[in-house]
């Protein structure tokens, strides 16, 4: 089963209409993307950035919207890894509210390149990594 983690849209979260900002849910996912690392991967998002010095930068997103959201809705946003590349992760994501769990209210997939915080530059996805993020996929995508 994928991961999903738990997010309540707060008030800072929505425009002059009264519904979730559009750019919010690109935060949502970063955010659940971050519970994922703790949650189905075992290991604390902030360690993998300071201990082992790895960064995930996008380079392609695509979202789609299909239901407006509002302050308070208690949401559940669910983490697929679609593609594990050379350096790069394909990372899916669908958000829910808890009051219709079935229903998808937005989705969207991004890219990220695995990066050295220290010289930003490109390296491949380290092997201890690159299994858990399989592993997932799996589970993820059966």
């Amino acid at each position: 089963m994928a991961f999903r983690a738990h997010i309540k849209v707060c008030f800072s979260d929505i425009d002059y209409a009264g519904i979730v900002y559009y750019p919010r849910f690109l935060h949502y996912f970063h955010l659940a993307m971050e519970e994922f690392f703790a949650g189905a991967l075992g290991m604390e998002f902030p360690k993998v950035l300071t201990q082992h010095r790895i960064g995930f930068p996008t380079v392609h997103l695509e979202t789609d919207f299909a239901k407006p959201l509002k302050y308070g809705d208690e949401l559940e946003v669910e983490v697929t890894i679609k593609n594990v590349g050379r350096s790069s992760i394909t990372w899916g994501y669908k958000v829910f509210r808890i009051a219709e769990p079935e229903t998808v209210v937005s989705q969207g997939r991004n890219v990220t390149v695995t990066v050295n915080l220290d010289s930003f530059e490109k390296l491949e996805t380290p092997d201890w990594l690159r299994e858990k993020l399989i592993a997932q996929q799996k589970l993820g995508n059966p």
